[in-house]
């Protein structure tokens, strides 16, 4: 062998050992290194757990902006039936009070060609107790103000004047304007005088 061609292979077999020094600690065998190995199969785990995250957050994400859109035709669909009962809540006591105010057509009839007082009367109660038996049927109640004790829940004290009794002070003399109830609510406090 020449010198040169010697020289050659010796700095070749010096960085093969060198290069076999830093990686594995194996020096002077051409096998594979144990580690290297590790750090490759890691590498494709890692890899592998990659692609699966992206692929769950593919799918997190496609749930997320469906059930946004789902919400979103949840709210549309909700207030579009909040629309529609607010346009047609009245519809149906405007329907019941039909019938009343045909009573009322009558009794302007009769007024014109009737001159029985006591007839006349007893008409327009009629259809003061129908209004009345309607309206309750709808959930409408007076409150009851006189003789009870003044409640500001319930109650608007018009004026003040001194008690004609004992039993009367703090409470309800008289009821100016009658107070009602729609259900459990007050729709009109009751305008009274409290005794003092």
């Amino acid at each position: 062998m020449t010198k040169e061609k010697k020289e050659t292979q010796e700095a070749e077999n010096q960085i093969d050992t060198s290069c076999n020094e830093e990686v594995c600690d194996t020096p002077d065998t051409h096998e594979e290194c144990p580690e290297t190995d590790n750090m490759a199969d890691e590498c494709d785990d890692a890899t592998d757990k990659a692609s699966e995250l992206a692929v769950e957050v593919a799918q997190w994400k496609d749930k997320f902006i469906r059930l946004q859109a789902e919400f979103d035709n949840y709210r549309k669909r909700t207030l579009k039936e909040k629309m529609e009962l607010i346009e047609s809540g009245g519809k149906d006591l405007m329907k019941s009070l039909l019938v009343v105010l045909d009573d009322f057509d009558r009794a302007q009839e009769a007024l014109a060609s009737s001159d029985n007082i006591e007839a006349l009367r007893e008409g327009v109660e009629l259809i003061h107790t129908k209004m009345c038996k309607v309206l309750t049927d709808k959930g409408l109640s007076p409150i009851e103000s006189t003789g009870q004790d003044f409640n500001t829940d319930y109650h608007e004290a018009i004026t003040k004047i001194p008690a004609p009794s004992d039993e009367l002070k703090g409470k309800v003399v008289d009821t100016v304007e009658k107070g009602y109830m729609l259900k459990d609510k007050v729709i009109r406090y009751s305008k009274v005088v409290v005794g003092e």
